[in-house]
Formats: C-alpha cells, structure tokens, sequence
C-alpha cells in the first residue's frame, strides 16, 4: 500500500546551494528532493517549499486532511517564532519529524529553542542535506513498527 509522505520547507530553502554554503552546503532543493523521492521507494512524496508562513500552515492542513501517514518538516526561520506553524503541527496525528541542516544548538542563542520541537515525534538536526534522506528513512521506519 502507498502512502502519502509530506515533506514541508520553509523560508529560504529555495536558495539552497547559494545561500551561506559554509553552512548549508551546496546541495540544492532539487537535488534533496531527489534524494527524499529516492529514499521513500514505493511511497507517494508531497514537497513543497514556501517563504510564506500562510502557506506553509496550508500545506499542514492539506497534509492532514489528504491523511498524509507522516510529515518531514524543515519550517527554517518560522521554527523559531511561528505560533501558527506550531498550532497547525498540533493538529497531525501522523509522526512528524522536525528537520534542520544545520545544528540549530551550535549556532547563535537565537536558534537553539525551536516552537516546532513541542509538536514534534523526532528531530534531526546538523547533518547537512543529507538528513533528509535520514528523516525519510526513519519516518518509514517508523510507519514500518
């Protein structure tokens, strides 16, 4: 059976690859969305990038009312401030894993409380753009048990 996995991401992400590379990377939207669409194999993905708090809040009540079997996150400078993020995140029954290139705790005090955490079943953060494709396989691990 196909299941629908939702992969969200937030303000700037569209820049990956140019934007601060030294702590990003250079590895693009497209190329993660490849890796995502690699790693879920049988599964149907859902990815999106927006820099519009509204949309993305959209998105999670989309993902919800599609009964999507679980969401990757990355609400980028949204997860520090956005109460309707957090409040839309609530409302999913499917795991959710909160995801970050970075490490959020290793960088300015400004990043290191995330709102997004209190609604999260799992975060991953600092392992570059390659944890994506860790957060698709742990989420169908999970759906797996």
């Amino acid at each position: 059976m196909t299941r629908s996995l939702h992969v969200l991401n937030g303000p700037n992400l569209n820049r990956l690859g140019k934007r601060e590379p030294e702590i990003y990377g250079r590895t693009t939207l497209a190329e993660v969305e490849a890796m995502c669409r690699a790693e879920a194999g049988e599964d149907e993905v859902v990815f999106h990038q927006t820099n519009y708090e509204g949309q993305l809040v959209d998105w999670i009540h989309e993902a919800i009312d599609a009964g999507a079997a679980g969401l990757i996150i990355n609400p980028a400078g949204l997860t520090f401030r956005s109460i309707p993020v957090l409040d839309a995140l609530k409302m999913v029954k499917a795991p959710i894993i909160e995801l970050h290139i970075s490490n959020i705790h290793r960088r300015e005090a400004i990043y290191h409380q995330s709102l997004v955490s209190s609604a999260a079943t799992a975060v991953i953060a600092g392992l570059g753009a390659r944890g994506y494709a860790t957060a698709m396989r742990a989420l169908r691990e999970m759906l797996d048990s």
